[in-house]
């Protein structure tokens, strides 16, 4: 390959033959790595003020070296730079520019450095950027549920196992239930970044160098709490990669859980969600059709994140210790993941936001289906009857109202309740309506409006806190 003027191959020394460009094109990474601009100019400023204060280059030199750093950086981000696309990877292209516009200056900026601790340091200040923006697009999307829960604290509605109504709830249970999932989601976040605190910068190769750099001045300035304990690992490990696509495929999961619920609660047979029309979408031959698409989309890119996910587990199962070139595929995936989790954040809060619940149709689906019973039977416990027992009745009274057309434990006489068990009293039935079912569930966690006006409160509390 014949290099262009200008530009830099950083590996080119030991090589007499160069490959061509179609092979040095296929191995070439500027196309993702781009990118991490800002990041690689942040390292390499706080790895220069380090090489001048530890008199490996001179001090002049190396504020000569972080004014034009800086004024790439400006340049880069105003748009009178732009990544020169024909250079291997970002680092290079860096390099090359510095190298351009101040000669042998340019040159120290390598010093004690390698591309493998140098990548792995942009990585991992790319990865602590994008996650914080993702964590405010989670905790955004908790305020969403959180405002829609509380106007609807007294919305009654089914609660659902095995897609069959199981006990009466409310909305407001519902989407409490919802944020509390995306709280784990937004701490999962927390923990990961807590790991990759660590600053490689130092480890070089992968065995450190000779020169008498300051790792903890780097890592300080560079906002890590600490050095990576060891140079080999500090460039081999990519945990840290898999750890982060793993918190966006689990958040991408609940949120296409998130999605089937609405996707169902939107069919003309449930009827329990309108979602607004700039959230739908029409059919090209069904001129009546309104369709949850956006809800579908943002389920159907979960196997994106998942997908992801899959491909950088198996990218590093098989590599030894410590860096490889396969490693060059770990950035692609992780960023598609950054990416579509960010946007599917968003299109969920906004679906949700303009999105109006049907509390008519809530409440009538709570008639049907006995869910009443289970606080029948415990209607009976609190009268004396063993558990066991009290469930083998109320299971014997549904059978009962099944065959004779009833729809609700509360349709069948009392003397006919009594036949099943003689502890039953008149004030049963106030017990049984879905209003009563969802009242007298007021333990820690329960569907209780004031149950639930304290959850919310409490998830408040963490978006206020974290």
């Amino acid at each position: 390959m014949e290099e262009k003027k200008g530009k830099q191959v950083l590996w080119a020394g030991r090589l007499e033959k160069k490959p061509a460009k179609e092979a040095f094109d296929f191995q070439a990474s500027i196309g993702v790595d781009y990118l991490m601009a800002e990041e690689d100019i942040a390292g390499s400023k706080a790895h220069v003020k380090m090489l001048g204060d530890q008199k490996i280059i001179p001090k002049e030199t190396a504020a000569v070296l972080i004014d034009e750093l800086s004024q790439i950086d400006d340049e880069l981000k105003c748009g009178k730079l732009t990544v020169d696309a024909s250079c291997e990877d970002v680092h290079s292209f860096i390099e090359g520019v510095l190298t351009e516009r101040l000669g042998e200056a340019g040159r120290m900026v390598h010093a004690g450095r390698s591309r493998n601790d140098q990548v792995v340091l942009d990585f991992k200040l790319y990865c602590k950027k994008r996650a914080v923006k993702i964590q405010k697009e989670i905790k955004n999307t908790i305020a969403v549920l959180l405002d829609a829960g509380n106007s609807h604290l007294n919305t009654i509605m089914p609660g659902f196992t095995h897609l069959q109504r199981a006990q009466p709830v409310t909305l407001a249970h519902h989407l409490t239930a919802w944020a509390c999932a995306l709280k784990r989601d937004a701490e999962r976040f927390t923990d990961a970044l807590s790991r990759l605190n660590e600053c490689p910068l130092g480890a070089g190769a992968l065995a450190g160098s000779t020169l008498p750099l300051d790792r903890n001045a780097v890592a300080s300035a560079l906002g890590f709490e600490r050095p990576a304990l060891n140079s080999m690992d500090a460039v081999a490990a990519r945990d840290f990669v898999i750890e982060l696509a793993s918190c966006c495929a689990i958040t991408q999961i609940n949120l296409s859980r998130f999605c089937e619920d609405i996707v169902i609660w939107a069919s003309e047979e449930f009827g329990f969600i309108n979602l607004a029309e700039e959230w739908s979408t029409g059919s090209s031959i069904m001129p009546q059709k309104k369709n949850p698409d956006f809800a579908e989309l943002i389920r159907g890119k979960s196997a994106r994140a998942t997908g992801n996910l899959t491909a950088l587990l198996t990218l590093v199962k098989g590599l030894p210790y410590a860096y490889n070139k396969d490693l060059q595929e770990d950035k692609e995936a992780l960023f598609d993941s950054f990416e579509t989790l960010e946007k599917c954040l968003f299109m969920f809060s906004g679906m949700i936001k303009t999105a109006g619940f049907n509390a008519v149709a809530m409440k009538a689906a709570c008639v049907g289906g006995f869910l009443e019973a289970t606080d029948c039977a415990e209607y009976l416990v609190k009268a004396g009857t063993p558990f066991r027992k009290a469930h083998e009745i109320s299971a014997a009274i549904v059978r009962a109202c099944v065959k004779d057309g009833l729809k609700s434990i509360t349709e069948m006489p009392l003397e006919r309740l009594k036949t099943f068990s003689p502890l039953f009293e008149s004030g049963v039935y106030e017990l049984l309506t879905p209003q009563a079912c969802v009242k007298g569930r007021s333990l820690a966690g329960g569907p209780a409006p004031e149950e639930t006006a304290r959850q919310i409160a409490a998830l408040r509390e963490f978006l206020t806190n974290f």
